[in-house]
């Protein structure tokens, strides 16, 4: 965390605070469904206020794509926000110009503001400097704590850090903590699970992580797709059987790195695609014809156990099996738990993150019990997949 300032480094008395977080919530019926992303934003902004800055919150919301969509206006989050922050949250109609400007002059310290949709302007997305310059008329200081939009390279996650003093918020500094424990700079040995639908949307991952990881476990439909690599019958499983060359070239890369691939040495297979469907468990070398692996078996979650106890560091992303039906989550729940059990005892620093592994992780009851657990999606895949992000490179810069 030396690379950048952090919250540690600053003293915000007085200061206004333009902040960028994460608001883009699940909403259904005019309601937020899941609230993860506005309790993780919450330490930042209870010290900063309490600390005496003027917190000006800056968030988009949807894909607006540069209009002014009233349905995707952040003035819905704002009830919510003011109920987990247990203080008023003001709003201003607009992200920049006199409305905003007139809006945050109000503030007095300690108080907290959300601006306007940052992706109502088509600027922001453009980076267009022009609208970075009048964002940053509004501040004295940015914080950024968003690491899920740090991905992209907009005004509020990229540009505004090369015009202001920049900082890290406390849930930025978190989620890069545990990323440089996990992958960064780990303790061997490293282990990945990547599990998944499909091979083809993986691949920039399995290429990077054969390069960093001692172990890379193979779960989810991804691993028929190696398996009918190896020559083996998958039956009705899904599975890419015109990437059966990559999945060997990667197998093939993989011993080169001296990673060793870990794929399922057993399946439990059904023959129709439901909770509860009749199942059976058998050797991946005897998957009928007119059956599909729906989880990898329990001789698999033996090995993956043993793989872990020997394990200081794993990185997870994506299920083993089909975890959203029972009884096709066991491999995924049992694995979470042993991994949670390893984490617990000190054994073990474990992130998990990207797409449906929260889902799973809170399936397993293992999401507060796991070194940490991204819920940052995209930006999580990219930095798994060894790309920069340009809002943690421009904290770095600042």
């Amino acid at each position: 965390m030396s690379e950048f300032k952090t919250l540690d480094d600053l003293d915000p008395s007085g200061k206004t605070c333009l902040v960028r977080v994460d608001l883009n919530v699940p909403m259904a019926d005019g309601k937020i469904t899941d609230m993860t992303r506005i309790d993780r934003i919450l330490p930042t902004l209870q010290e900063l206020s309490g600390k005496g800055a003027k917190v000006v919150l800056l968030a988009h919301f949807g894909r607006p794509k540069g209009q002014i969509l009233p349905e995707l206006s952040l003035r819905q989050i704002v009830p919510a926000l003011t109920h987990a922050l247990g203080k008023p949250v003001a709003f201003a109609a607009d992200c920049v110009g006199e409305t905003a400007q007139q809006a945050v002059a109000a503030l007095v310290p300690g108080e907290v503001i959300l601006l306007e949709n940052t992706r109502f302007y088509p600027g922001e997305e453009e980076n267009d400097p022009d609208l970075a310059r009048q964002m940053a008329k509004l501040g004295d200081v940015f914080i950024n704590d968003a690491f899920s939009a740090a991905h992209r390279a907009h005004v509020s996650t990229e540009g505004l850090a090369r015009l202001l003093p920049a900082y890290a918020g406390r849930t930025m500094q978190a989620e890069l903590e545990a990323l440089e424990a996990g992958l960064g700079n780990p303790a061997a040995p490293v282990m990945a699970i990547v599990g998944g639908a499909k091979v083809s949307s993986k691949l920039n991952l399995l290429q990077n992580l054969m390069t960093k990881v001692d172990m890379l476990v193979i779960g989810g439909g991804m691993a028929n797709t190696f398996l009918a690599a190896q020559g083996k019958d998958v039956g009705k499983s899904l599975c890419e059987h015109d990437l059966a060359d990559t999945a060997r070239r990667i197998m093939d890369t993989a011993a080169e790195n001296e990673c060793e691939i870990i794929l399922p040495v057993d399946a439990v297979v059904a023959r129709e695609f439901k909770a509860n469907a009749d199942h059976e468990i058998v050797s991946v070398d005897r998957i009928p014809g007119d059956a599909m692996m729906l989880d990898v078996g329990p001789d698999s979650v033996a090995l993956i156990k043993s793989k872990l106890d020997t394990t200081r560091a794993l990185v997870w992303n994506g299920p083993l099996g089909a975890f959203e039906m029972e009884p096709f989550d066991k491999a995924t729940v049992a694995t979470a738990r042993h991994a949670a059990a390893l984490t617990s005892a000190g054994k073990l620093i474990s992130v998990a993150g990207g797409g449906d592994t929260v889902s799973a992780m809170n399936h397993a009851g293992v999401g507060d019990k796991l070194s940490y657990v991204s819920t940052a999606g995209g930006a999580f895949l990219e930095w798994m997949e060894g790309k920069p992000l340009p809002g943690v490179d421009a904290l770095k810069a600042a």
